[in-house]
């Protein structure tokens, strides 16, 4: 019996950053799910990092994902104001160390200046044009958001307009989103 086939896999999500006019927002929708079930629509994927200066997102196992906010808070308060040292700290952690190294979860995160993408394989990328998704439903969010950030829209609307088109799309996203902004640079 294979590692899938004695436990379902949880499931789901999709967590989008955008940067534009002076704004910077992460959203997610509030899909958990294990196996083919439904468990919880409206969990807080998103929320404000730093004493409110950094926002971050995850995608993948809830209690990886708590671990890892915690991680990356005392990343910050070890490195006030430097999200890409805090980040890059974090990152070298969690491929390092034995526990960490077994967390299923990925984040986006941004403060003013930079938006991040975080991954359990020591990758801190920077995404192109200030715009990424990750999670199941992350790379049609992520088309949508392409699609849309040349028009006349703010970094908001681009990102809950994407987010219902992956949420029509993906089967573990739900349309119960949840946004946090900063002004940017």
């Amino acid at each position: 019996m294979s590692k899938s086939d004695a436990m379902p896999l949880w499931h789901g999500t999709t967590i989008l950053t955008v940067r534009k006019g002076g704004k910077v927002v992460i959203a997610g929708d509030g899909q958990v799910s294990l196996g083919q079930t439904v468990i919880k629509h409206n969990a807080k994927k998103v929320r404000p990092l730093g004493r409110g200066q950094v926002i971050a997102g995850f995608a993948g196992a809830t209690a990886d994902a708590f671990t890892l906010f915690e991680r990356l808070e005392a990343k910050l308060e070890q490195y006030p104001d430097q999200l890409t040292r805090a980040c890059v700290d974090l990152a070298k952690d969690w491929r390092t160390d034995r526990y960490l190294r077994r967390l299923e979860a990925m984040m986006l995160v941004a403060d003013k200046s930079v938006s991040l993408v975080l991954t359990g394989t020591g990758d801190v990328l920077e995404p192109p044009a200030g715009v990424m998704g990750i999670g199941s439903g992350g790379n049609y969010a992520l088309s949508a958001a392409k699609a849309l950030i040349d028009m006349d829209l703010s970094a908001e609307e681009i990102a809950r307009k994407s987010m219902a088109i992956a949420a029509d799309i993906c089967v573990y996203t739900n349309d119960q989103v949840v946004v946090e902004s900063l002004d940017s640079e």
